[in-house]
Formats: structure tokens, C-alpha cells, sequence
């Protein structure tokens, strides 16, 4: 099977499932890939530029979609007692650059001893957690993504 193209989440009819693939995130940010399906298939993702594949997005096959389903993997949940000890937190976790997952009260990051010292060290508490990584899209992921609306154009009449 070959995938051409990336049907955001939401935007594909769940009925056209015909298979799906799980994978971590080290591997959701790609180009170009053979994936290898929960039923045992192929699917070569080919594609002009590299993309950040979500939980839920599909991908256009001849016989349908294969949806991806984000991996869980080891993280940990970071939490704090007061809010400005969590965005404290969140500083220094952005200050090295790791990619973070923002939850409403809560930080995902991978599972990292030495971070998870560094944390407590700064008042907040680890929970290790088994659970999909799906971080902010940062500077780290590969370049911003400008969203062109009709509106911007110049040429009004």
C-alpha cells in the first residue's frame, strides 16, 4: 500500500478504516517510511516534505484509510502545588529543548531520570505513566506551519 496523503483527524469518515498502524513518537515525524499495519500489510508513506502524523489522522490508501494510532510509551506526568511552580517547571523543561506535552495542570515528557530529579528539585512531583506522546508542535518539530487564508490576498476587488 502507498500513502500519498494525510487526512488530518476529524476529517475522514471512520467507516473507511481498513487497518491502522502504531507508532512512537520518534516516528510519527517523517517523510517517507514503510510502516507495518496491526494486520500484518505494508504501507510506504511517500510524501513532498516531511509532516508531524497525529493520533487519529489517516492515511489515503487505494482501499481505504489506515488510521494512525499514537504508541504509548514511558513518560512522565509532572505536576506541582502551585501553578507558577508548573510553569517554572515548564520553563526549564523548554530551556533544554524537550519536546512537552500540555495537559490543563500537568506536563508529559519522556520518561528521563535525570529531568525527573531535576523536576523534584524544583517542587514538582513525577508520575511515571505509560501513555501516547503527542507534544506541542514547537520549534523542535521541523519548521512552523503558516496557514494561508483567502482573506490575507491583496487583491481585493
Amino acid at each position: 500500500m502507498r500513502a500519498e496523503t494525510i487526512l488530518p483527524a476529524g476529517s475522514w469518515d471512520v467507516a473507511r478504516e481498513v487497518d491502522r498502524v502504531m507508532i512512537d513518537y520518534d516516528r510519527r515525524f517523517r517523510r517517507r517510511i514503510v510502516l507495518t499495519t496491526v494486520l500484518g500489510a505494508e504501507v510506504l508513506i511517500d510524501l513532498p516534505q516531511a509532516v508531524r502524523l497525529r493520533d487519529g489522522d489517516g492515511l489515503s490508501v487505494s482501499t481505504g484509510v489506515v488510521r494512525i494510532c499514537a504508541q504509548a510509551e514511558d513518560l512522565m506526568e509532572i505536576h506541582a502545588h502551585e501553578d507558577g511552580e508548573l510553569v517554572r517547571i515548564a520553563w526549564h523543561l523548554g530551556n533544554r529543548h524537550l519536546p512537552v506535552q500540555l495537559l490543563d495542570d500537568r506536563i508529559r515528557i519522556r520518561a528521563d531520570h535525570v529531568i525527573g530529579e531535576m523536576v523534584e528539585g524544583l517542587g514538582g512531583h513525577v508520575d511515571l505513566i505509560q501513555a501516547p506522546f503527542d507534544p506541542e508542535a514547537g520549534a523542535y518539530s521541523g519548521g512552523g506551519h503558516h496557514h494561508h487564508h483567502d482573506d490575507d490576498d491583496d487583491h481585493h476587488h
